[in-house]
Formats: structure tokens, C-alpha cells, sequence
């Protein structure tokens, strides 16, 4: 605090009464005489700096302030609160799962843009090619019977790999279909409606199929998705000013097909990142087959740094995310073939200690300690949490048990395993707290 001393003045002061017409202005000599002023030092405000153009389209909702509420009280959770009027701003923290898949249909132009203004600052296209050999973002080859309405349509139908068999009741049979990208050709492809990922087993009907999303989505969003080539979602995801990690997905089809290798398959897909103008810096290639992502290393360089192993060993049996002698190869190799991200499931990367708290578990430590970047995958994929979280959190089922502990599994990545991204199904939840945490904006 500072004292000022006034030196003596006159001040002429003209008042004037209200908004009349009629205004009697009356002068008077004040004199003011060796007056102390205390003037008070105000901090000057913090301003979060957001990059230019990313900010004004962030809209998170209300599910970040439903899950902090759901939260045990904590000082996560004030911390959490105290961000609750932002600012928020898109940053690659946030990564889109398929886009926004927990309401909008997965690989849609509409999930996509639903994820961008969420504040990804990455979004995802999973990539498998159609019967001409044309580049599509679809999760799977063959789930075209799942995630689209190719069953409704005759013509499209017929071409699928297994038709449509209905259930049988009586010898306990489930209904089955099999539609794959490389059934059709891409105009055939281009001219599906996406839906929510899912499919009724009990159906006698491909209506009653069709219909089978699971009851913590919705189909409110889900009467037109747009589906989308590779070219078209790099054109998209250009005009939203979003990062891109497109996935080469595993063929259900014998290889070569139609003349085409899987390296070729695997360059085709980062050729057309090249064809369109797009950096190097702002793709993520990633691939569960480790040799796709060593070819990546190995056959261009611009890519290899972002290059993306994603981790499904934990399918092989005997896989012990505690215990290192089960990993193969283990850390230290994949780093000695160029690996530099490693992308593993959310439970893999964390335990529970003695006292009930959730820690970084032992694969998350050795990663880290050989040098490895680490990504997670998937938040919000698994429902409701309140009776343990599924697959993803199967490691720490234990402690879990309502939605509010989403919240805190995003805190222990971020802070105690320090994973550089995660994937959700609801970007806004991570853009919250990554926003709230003051973490880089996306440039």
C-alpha cells in the first residue's frame, strides 16, 4: 500500500441534477489540503493464452459439470469446480475417439465436427479400404452391419460377406450378418447412412437387428450420419483446424488383395496425407500391427517420430501388465526399433496401491523409464461406472464405482503415469480438465 500526498488546489465542479431539460449548474470552490490518498495495489488479472481461432469454438455442455459433481469431495474436485466458467480451449490432450461416438455414429462427418468443438485438438479416422482399393474411416473392415443401414438396403445387402440370418429361439442361435468395406465399391460405400455401433442378436428381423444400440447411447443423433473417405475426413479435419490420427486398420482379407500389399496399403494411407498438403507435425499414424509401424520408422522419415504402437497384446495369453517378463517385445526393444508413442488401453497403465489409491502400474513405469511417450484409450467408452467401468478400468474395478471416478482416472494419467493424450468417446470431459489444468492450447 502507498501514501500520496495532494498538494493544495481549487476545483472547479459543475453538477448536474437528473436528465431535465432544465439543468442549474452551480459553481463552487472547493479546497483540498494536504489530503493522504491510499492507493491500493490490485494484482493484475491472469489470461490464459489461447491459440489464435481455437477458443470460440469450444462448447463443452454439461456432462464435465455432471461428472464433477458426481465426485467424492476432494481436491480434485474443488479444483475441478473452480474452472467451471473456463476459460476453455481446444488442445491435443483431447483426443476424438472415432469423433464422439458415446452420442453422434462413430467415423461420421457429424461425430467428427461434434469432437472438434468439443476441444480435440486430435481426432481419429480409422482407416480400411473398399473393394476397389479406396481408402474409408470405418472402425472395423467388416462392421458395416453394425455401424451403418447397408442391411435395410437390398441391392448392398446381398453383397455381404454372411447375410442376414435371424435368430433362432429355440436352439438359442443368434442372429448374424457380416458386411465388409471390401464387399463394395467406394460409390456403393458413399451412399450408406451411419448409425450407432451396435446390433440386436435376438432379431428375426433385419429391422429389429438394426435396432440394438446400447441403452447408455442414443439415437437421438443418429437418423443420417454422413460416412467419409480418408481424403474427405483429411479435407474436414483441415477445415476444423484439428490435428489427425488415422489408424490402419488390420484386413479381414486375405493379403495382397487385388494386387495391393500390406505395405502398400500402409503407404497409400500416409500418401494421402502428402497428396493433400498435410504436415507431417499434425499426423499420428497408428497401427495395433507393430511391422505397419515399423515400416512407417524405417520408409518415411517425416512420419516417425509421431508414429503410433498400439498396444492389444494384452489379448495374448499370460499378458501381465505387472509383470515385465510377459511383454514381448518389451519396452526397451520397441524403443530400439524406433518405436517413440506406445498407445495402450487406460487399465493397463494403472494398479491399485495398498492404501486404495489408483497408481501408475509397473508397464506404465517401465515405458516411461525406457524412453516411451505414452497415449491412453478409452475414456467414456464403457458406460456407467458405478459397477466397477468394464473392460477399461478392469485393473481398478475395485475402487470404482460412480461416474464422478472418471475424473479421477483422468487426473492419475495426467499427473502420475503423464500420458501425452487420451482418447474419449466425449472429448469434452478431457478438454475440461485439461482446459481447468492450463495445459497447452493446440496450435
Amino acid at each position: 500500500m502507498k501514501h500520496l500526498t495532494l498538494i493544495t488546489s481549487s476545483v472547479m465542479l459543475a453538477l448536474l441534477s437528473g436528465c431535465d431539460d432544465d439543468v442549474e449548474v452551480v459553481e463552487k470552490e472547493v479546497v483540498v489540503t494536504n489530503t493522504t490518498v491510499e492507493v491500493v495495489e490490485v494484482p493484475t488479472p491472469v489470461i490464459v493464452e489461447v491459440a489464435k481461432g481455437d477458443a470460440p469454438d469450444i462448447q463443452l455442455g454439461t456432462r464435465a459439470d455432471y461428472l464433477i459433481n458426481d465426485m467424492t469431495q476432494s481436491d480434485l474436485k474443488t479444483k475441478l469446480e473452480s474452472c467451471k466458467d473456463g476459460p476453455f480451449y481446444r488442445t491435443d490432450f483431447s483426443i476424438g475417439h472415432r469423433g464422439a461416438p458415446m452420442q453422434y455414429p462413430e467415423h461420421t462427418k457429424e461425430s467428427y465436427i461434434a469432437a472438434a468443438r468439443m476441444g480435440a485438438g486430435i481426432v481419429e479416422c480409422d482407416v480400411t479400404f473398399t473393394s476397389d482399393k479406396e481408402l474409408v474411416c470405418r472402425h472395423s473392415q467388416c462392421d458395416l452391419h453394425t455401424t451403418t443401414n447397408i442391411l435395410a438396403i437390398d441391392e448392398l445387402a446381398a453383397k455381404c460377406s454372411v447375410p442376414f440370418t435371424p435368430a433362432n429361439t429355440a436352439s438359442g442361435t443368434p442372429a448374424t450378418a457380416k458386411c465388409c468395406t471390401s464387399d463394395i465399391t467406394l460409390s456403393e460405400f458413399l451412399t450408406l447412412e451411419g448409425k450407432m455401433d451396435g446390433a440386436n442378436t435376438q432379431a428375426s428381423t433385419v429391422d429389429e437387428y438394426i435396432k440394438g444400440t446400447p441403452s447408455w447411447r442414443t439415437d437421438l443423433y443418429a437418423t443420417s450420419g454422413t460416412l467419409l473417405t480418408h481424403k474427405q475426413s483429411i479435407e474436414l479435419f483441415k477445415s476444423l483446424g484439428v490435428k489427425m490420427t488415422p489408424e490402419l486398420k488390420s484386413p479381414q482379407v486375405s493379403m495382397p488383395f487385388e494386387g495391393m500389399t500390406q505395405q502398400q496399403y500402409a503407404q497409400k494411407m500416409l500418401d494421402e496425407y502428402t497428396l493433400l498438403d498435410v504436415p507431417s507435425s499434425d499426423v499420428y499414424p497408428q497401427s495395433f500391427n507393430l511391422d505397419d509401424v515399423k515400416y512407417w520408422i524405417n520408409n518415411n522419415p517425416d512420419f516417425a517420430n509421431q508414429s503410433v504402437y498400439l498396444d492389444g497384446r494384452d489379448s495374448e495369453a499370460g499378458f501381465d501388465p505387472s509383470n515385465p517378463d510377459t511383454w514381448q517385445p518389451s519396452m526397451e526393444a520397441l524403443v530400439a526399433d524406433g518405436v517413440k508413442i506406445l498407445a495402450p488401453p487406460i487399465w493397463m497403465m494403472l494398479t491399485i496401491d495398498n492404501e486404495s489409491n489408483i497408481v501408475p502400474s509397473q508397464y506404465a513405469i517401465d515405458a516411461k523409464a525406457a524412453g516411451l511417450e505414452l497415449i491412453a484409450w478409452s475414456l467414456e467408452r464403457s458406460g456407467p461406472l458405478n459397477e466397477g467401468g468394464g473392460y477399461y478400468y478392469q485393473s481398478i474395478a475395485d475402487v470404482i464405482d460412480n461416474d464422478g471416478d472418471m475424473m479421477k482416472v483422468v487426473d492419475v494419467l495426467a499427473q502420475d503415469v503423464g500420458v501425452i493424450g487420451i482418447f474419449s468417446d466425449w472429448p469434452a470431459t478431457v478438454s475440461y480438465y485439461a482446459s481447468c489444468n492450463k495445459m497447452p492450447a493446440s496450435i
